[in-house]
C-alpha cells in the first residue's frame, strides 16, 4: 500500500446497486459512492466521519448506573425483547412462558437481588450447533432470567459504546448489516484496491481475556457495580451437556444478548489501531478483511496486524484460514467482490461456499421419502427462498445460481411427486391426466425406474410443467432476485 492515507469512516452507498465504477487512474472517479458522501450515517458522512474517542480515553457514560439498568420500564422493555428474540431455555430449563407467568413477582425478585448485591449469573449451558464448513460452534444459552438482565444491561450500554465504535465496524450494531459491510468493501475495491487481507481469527469468542475486557469497559462505565457483573457472567461457568460444569477463565460465550456488544468492546482496539496506520478495511463481528493496492503490500499487513493482533491483545489468528488474495477469490460475508475491467466496474457476486449451502439446503427441504403434502413442501420452500432472495438478490451474478436452483428444486419436486405415485400404472395415469401424449407415456414410464431417474424425462416434464408447481404457489428465485436488484444495496437504516 502507497502513503498512509487515513480510513474513510464509514463509506456506504445509498441505492448503489451492486455495481460500482472503478476509479481510473489520474482521474477523479465519478462513483455511486462520491454521490452519497453527503449522506449522514450513524458515524458521520464519509467526507466528514464522526470522531472517534482516542483508544484509552473516558468517554461519559451519563446515567448509565445500575439503577437506571433495573428500572421497571427498562426490565419490561428487555423482557419483551427476550420475548421477541425466543429462544430455548438455559441449565434450569425454564422458558419463557414460563416468567411470563410470573413476571411481577420475577422482575420484583431480579431488581431487588441486583440492587442488594445478591444476584448471581448462573452458568449457561452448552449447545453444538453445525457450521458451514463442517465443523461445530459452541453456543452458551443462558437462563432466562440471566438474558433477561443482560438485555436491559445491553438497552443503557449500546447508546454509550456507539459513539466510540469506529465506522468500520457493522456486526450487531444499529442501522448496519452484512450488506452495508459489502458496501463498504466494494468501495475499497473501488479505489484500485484490489488485494484483500483476509484474517480469520481462531475461536475468538473462546478465547477473549477477561481482564483486558473488564478494564476497556471500566475505561467507559463510572458505575463499578455494573462492570462487577458483567465478570460475574463472563466466569459463571459452562454446563456441558453430559452435565459436567465447567469454569470460564476467558472468553465471551455465543448466546446471550450481551456477548456481541462485548466482542465490539473488545475489538474497537484494532479498529482504532487500524486507523492509525492508514488502512482501509471492514469488519464484520470477527472477520476482518483489510484492501490494499499490491500483493507485497497485503503480505506486510497480514504479518504487521498479526503480530499486533497476538501480542498485543493476546488473540489467535488462524493462519491456515487467513489468506492475501484478490478478493473475488474470498468468502466475504458470503459474497465475493468482482473487478469486472472491461466494463470498469465492480461486481457482486456469491461465492463458491455460499452456492454450495444453497444446494445442500434444496436437498434438505425436498427429501425423496417426504411425506407431507405437495403444498406444505412448497411452503416450506418458499420461507427459504424469499430470505436467500433478500439477502443474496444484490448481487448480479445471482441470476445463475438462482436459475439453476429453480430448475432443480422443480426436478425435486417431481421426483417426491412420483414417489407418492409410487406404482407405474398410477404414474402414467396422472401424467396422462396432465397432458403428456398418451403414446410417449406408455413407451417412458416403465416400473424399474426410479423416481429421481423418471423426474427428468422428457415425458414427466411434459405432464409436471413448470406452470403447475406455478399453480400451486412456488416462487421463482431468479423472480426474487430480480426483484431484489433493483432496490440496490444500499443502507438500512439513515440517520435522518
Amino acid at each position: 500500500m502507497t502513503g498512509r492515507e487515513k480510513s474513510d469512516g464509514c463509506v456506504v452507498p445509498e441505492g448503489a446497486g451492486n455495481r460500482t465504477p472503478i476509479a481510473k487512474r489520474g482521474g477523479k472517479a465519478a462513483t455511486d459512492i462520491e454521490r452519497t458522501r453527503s449522506t449522514r450515517l450513524p458515524c458521520g458522512t464519509a467526507d466528514q466521519p464522526k470522531p472517534h474517542d482516542k483508544l484509552g480515553a473516558t468517554v461519559p457514560a451519563g446515567d448509565v448506573t445500575l439503577e437506571s439498568v433495573v428500572t421497571y420500564e427498562n426490565l419490561r422493555e428487555a423482557f419483551r425483547q427476550v420475548k421477541k428474540n425466543g429462544g430455548a431455555p438455559g441449565p434450569d430449563g425454564r422458558t419463557v412462558k414460563d416468567i411470563e407467568r410470573e413476571y411481577g413477582y420475577r422482575a420484583e425478585r431480579l431488581r431487588r437481588a441486583v440492587l442488594t448485591g445478591k444476584y448471581q449469573p448462573q452458568a449457561v449451558r452448552r449447545v453444538w450447533i453445525p457450521k458451514g464448513n463442517g465443523g461445530k460452534r459452541g453456543l452458551g444459552i443462558p437462563n432466562v432470567e440471566d438474558r433477561w438482565i443482560q438485555q436491559a444491561m445491553l438497552q443503557k450500554l449500546s447508546p454509550v459504546y456507539e459513539r466510540m465504535f469506529h465506522g468500520s465496524s457493522h456486526g450487531f450494531r444499529t442501522g448496519r448489516s452484512c450488506h452495508t459491510a459489502i458496501a463498504q468493501a466494494k468501495g475499497h475495491v473501488t479505489e484500485e484496491r484490489y488485494w484483500m487481507v483476509d484474517i480469520d481469527l481462531e475461536k475468538f469468542f473462546d478465547r477473549v481475556p477477561h481482564q483486558r475486557l473488564l478494564a476497556k469497559l471500566r475505561r467507559t462505565i463510572r458505575d463499578g457495580r455494573i462492570v462487577r457483573m458483567v465478570g460475574q457472567m463472563l466466569r459463571a461457568g459452562v454446563v456441558m451437556p453430559e452435565g459436567v460444569v465447567i469454569p470460564t477463565e476467558e472468553g465471551t460465550p455465543q448466546g446471550g444478548p450481551l456477548s456481541p456488544l462485548l466482542s465490539n468492546v473488545v475489538l474497537d482496539e484494532l479498529d482504532h489501531e487500524l486507523e492509525r496506520r492508514g488502512h482501509r478495511f471492514v469488519r464484520y463481528a470477527d472477520d476482518l478483511s483489510i484492501y490494499v493496492k499490491s500483493e507485497r503490500a497485503g503480505q506486510r499487513v497480514f504479518e504487521s496486524v498479526t503480530r499486533f493482533l497476538e501480542r498485543r491483545m493476546k488473540l489467535v489468528v488462524n493462519r491456515q484460514k487467513s489468506a492475501v488474495s484478490r478478493p473475488r477469490g474470498r468468502h466475504i460475508l458470503g459474497f465475493s467482490i468482482r473487478p469486472n475491467m472491461r466494463k470498469k466496474q465492480v461486481e457482486l457476486d456469491i461465492s463458491e461456499r455460499t452456492k454450495e449451502r444453497l444446494r445442500e439446503r434444496i436437498r434438505d427441504l425436498t427429501p425423496r421419502n417426504h411425506g407431507r403434502s405437495l403444498r406444505e413442501a412448497i411452503r416450506r420452500i418458499n420461507v427459504y427462498l424469499r430470505g436467500w432472495a433478500e439477502y443474496f438478490g444484490v448481487a448480479v451474478w445471482v441470476v445463475g445460481a438462482a436459475r439453476y436452483a429453480d430448475g432443480h428444486i422443480r426436478r425435486r419436486l417431481r421426483a417426491i411427486l412420483l414417489q407418492h405415485w409410487n406404482r407405474a400404472k398410477t404414474i402414467r395415469r396422472k401424467l396422462t391426466g396432465l397432458g403428456a401424449p398418451i403414446g410417449l407415456v406408455e413407451r417412458g414410464v416403465g416400473a424399474s425406474q426410479g423416481p429421481w431417474r423418471q423426474s427428468n424425462m422428457k415425458v414427466v416434464t411434459m405432464g409436471l410443467r413448470n406452470e403447475y408447481f406455478e399453480q400451486r404457489g412456488l416462487l421463482s428465485l431468479e423472480a426474487l432476485c430480480a426483484q431484489r436488484l433493483k432496490k440496490g444495496l444500499s443502507l438500512p437504516e439513515i440517520v435522518p
